[in-house]
């Protein structure tokens, strides 16, 4: 878009429509400030993955009161085309970020103007029992404003349906596309009070009760007792249940890190709120070591994702990687499926296409089906509707999100960190720990290894950049990588999986649906994929290795060959 086409857009924002305030700003742009302006009017805010995300201010590219007003408009117009002939009703959530609250009011103001019932938690709560309270209250749409782990600048609006999971196809298009024909002078403002209904605590005790009834395994209240924890909310939502979840739980010897305690937008105590990264958890892991803890857990701020930390044969306390817990959590559900007798063939474990291989073995191994699914737990949740007639065990992504059975579904850091320490406490009595338990998977499964490299590219010039990167990949494919021959390129915004060797008549097509994420195998089990964020300005590069694991004792042996492995893929693709 050229700087007069941006500059036009803006101007719009001038008339009647939009508040005093916000003209002001708009004109001082207009006048003062061309970068600002076109960072703010250059594009329109999208749904990703993970539903629609940006930094606060004004402007068609920003999140404020009209574009989130616009959202709302469009979904209201749309539950009534859907619904011709219900009594609407949405419930909507809101985190710890900053403007959250005055957010979530504006669009509970919205949908009432619009004569939809309104539930409207009273104060934050973690995004899963938003998710759990579309079904609980018999919901058209929930509604949660977050911006999960992203900087404080930053505020969000995810959108879900009936059954609980967040859009997708085909309503996520339809509802676009009614936004999209909307004139901001379309949105109605004037709220009625009488269609808006506060709640809390009637709904936190179902959803607390109902996480620990699907998160306990059966584990005696001895090794609950000895199972030392440190938690900490990183000023999140989460601190308004998974204490209580795990009271209720039987587990008492829990340490919170009080310093990180109290919920706050600006996150003053971290540099980034996100459990992926370790110095996250420089507080609670201080704490850990000072109280000789077992296990560290840390969820972000809308409660959806945990960072699990627990000793290594060493006894050092060492961050496990979304994979790997991912993989950990997994096989304790599958042993406990077995267990019950409650394997039969017709159950299911979902994960995504940039997660580990490792799942796919091992879900296979218990005779238990595995799909794969698109980044996002929107998908997942999807393949549950789906699929009626297969039991859902569980899924996970790399990204640190996992869900326990279908009533949440979404991530869900409430139940998993319960899962978390119900395996920990387990794996304790038996004499060994919840990172021993990992290596033996590995010698079982072959021992594989990733990591993620995220690079950042903001505002429209960085959104070129990553633009280009993925022409580049697509129009020079990579033949080989680290001198493996690569075999095997799924590109997902074709639909297309190409062999080396092969004719174009030969060419498969992948099964889930469109997304601009490309991903390269090669002969010796390598895999490579490359995607842009939908919620954030960054390109990402997941690299997944692995090589068969003869014993626990050749465990740091192998993890070094690996390391180094993934270490020369990154300096080959320049990611380093």
């Amino acid at each position: 878009m050229s700087y007069s086409d941006i500059k036009s857009k803006a101007e719009l924002w001038l008339n009647a429509s939009f508040d005093e305030k916000t003209q002001q700003e708009v004109q001082d742009m207009l006048q003062n400030d061309p970068d600002e302006l076109k960072e703010s009017f250059y594009k329109d805010l999208e749904f990703g993955t993970g539903g629609m995300r940006g930094i606060m201010g004004v402007g068609t590219n920003k999140i404020n009161k009209y574009t989130l007003g616009k959202n709302t408009q469009g979904i209201s117009n749309y539950l009534k085309k859907q619904f011709p002939e219900d009594d609407l009703k949405v419930v909507i959530a809101y985190d710890c970020r900053n403007n959250s609250k005055e957010l979530a009011q504006l669009v509970a103001d919205v949908f009432s103007a619009n004569g939809i019932q309104v539930f409207l938690f009273s104060d934050l709560r973690p995004t899963p029992e938003l998710s759990f309270s579309v079904k609980h209250l018999d919901c058209h749409c929930g509604i949660v404003l977050t911006a999960s782990h992203n900087p404080p600048e930053y505020n969000g609006y995810k959108v879900y349906w009936q059954d609980g999971g967040q859009l997708v196809p085909p309503q996520d298009a339809e509802i676009i596309e009614e936004i999209n024909g909307l004139q901001y002078d379309e949105i109605k403002f004037e709220a009625n009070k009488e269609l808006i209904t506060l709640i809390d605590s009637e709904v936190d005790e179902v959803f607390a009760n109902a996480s620990v009834e699907k998160g306990s395994f059966d584990t005696p209240a001895s090794a609950k007792e000895d199972l030392k924890i440190v938690f900490t909310s990183l000023h999140g939502t989460s601190i308004t249940m998974i204490p209580k979840v795990l009271e209720k739980a039987g587990y008492t010897n829990v340490s919170i890190v009080e310093e990180q305690r109290e919920p706050n937008g600006n996150f003053p105590t971290v540099e980034s709120p996100n459990p992926e990264e370790p110095a996250a958890l420089k507080m609670a892991l201080e704490l850990a070591e000072k109280e000789n803890a077992d296990i560290v857990i840390g969820t972000d701020p809308d409660c959806d994702r945990l960072g699990v930390a627990v000793r290594n044969p060493e006894g050092e306390l060492v961050l496990m990687n979304g994979n790997q817990t991912m993989v950990l959590m997994t096989w304790f559900l599958l042993e406990q499926w077995k267990k019950q007798g409650k394997i039969n063939g017709k159950e299911f474990v979902g994960s995504t296409i940039v997660s580990t291989p490792m799942m796919r073995v091992m879900v296979q191994d218990y005779g238990v089906e595995y799909k794969e699914g698109l980044t996002g737990f929107k998908w997942i949740a999807k393949m549950i509707k789906d699929n009626p007639g297969l039991d859902f065990i569980g899924g996970g992504e790399e990204s640190f999100g996992f869900m326990v059975g279908d009533f949440v579904r979404d991530k869900d850091a409430v139940t998993s960190t319960l899962l978390a320490c119900e395996i920990a406490a387990q794996m304790k009595a038996e004499g060994i720990s919840f990172y021993e338990k990992l290596v033996e998977l590995y010698v079982k499964y072959g021992f594989y290894k990733e990591e993620l490299i995220s690079l950042v590219k903001k505002g429209f010039d960085g959104a070129e950049q990553i633009k280009n990167m993925m022409i580049g990949l697509r129009d020079n494919p990579l033949e080989e990588i680290i001198g493996e021959k690569v075999v095997l390129i799924e590109d997902y915004q074709s639909s297309k999986a190409f062999e080396y060797g092969l004719t174009d008549t030969d060419i498969k097509e992948l099964e889930v649906p469109k997304s601009n994420v490309l991903i390269y195998y090669t002969e010796n089990g390598t895999k490579v994929a490359a995607r842009p964020s939908g919620t954030e300005p960054k390109i990402k590069f997941y690299i997944s290795v692995n090589e068969p694991l003869d014993s626990k004792e050749n465990y740091r042996t192998v993890e070094k060959e690996l390391s180094d492995k993934v270490n020369a893929i990154k300096s080959e693709l320049k990611l380093a």
